[in-house]
């Protein structure tokens, strides 16, 4: 008898889809793709907008061009909760314009 083994034709690799990340804005609270939300970061320097969605920090996010979402988390003062810290005004007014 023989002890060799027959070799498996080989199998394409299926595509493989990868998942895009989710996360809740601090307005409406629902999860939403993280390309179409706005990141807000709170670092030792401050708050700030992170347009590379990288930057260190905690972080919060928000839709991007939905003022009603911008109002609702002002109101709410759920970006303040979720960073840990005020807000100056002046971050509610540059989210604004994006």
């Amino acid at each position: 008898m023989s002890t060799t083994k027959k070799a498996r034709p080989k199998r394409p690799h299926p595509q493989v889809n990868k998942k895009t990340p989710l996360r809740r804005c601090v307005g409406c609270r629902e999860m939403k793709d993280k390309k179409s939300l706005i990141r807000i970061t709170t670092t030792p320097d401050g708050v700030q907008i992170d347009p590379t969605g990288k930057a260190n920090g905690r972080g919060a996010y928000i839709c991007n061009g939905s003022i009603e979402c911008l109002k609702k988390a002002e109101q709410s003062k759920g970006l303040e909760r979720s960073l840990k810290r005020a807000i100056p005004q002046e971050i509610y007014n540059d989210v604004a314009q994006i």
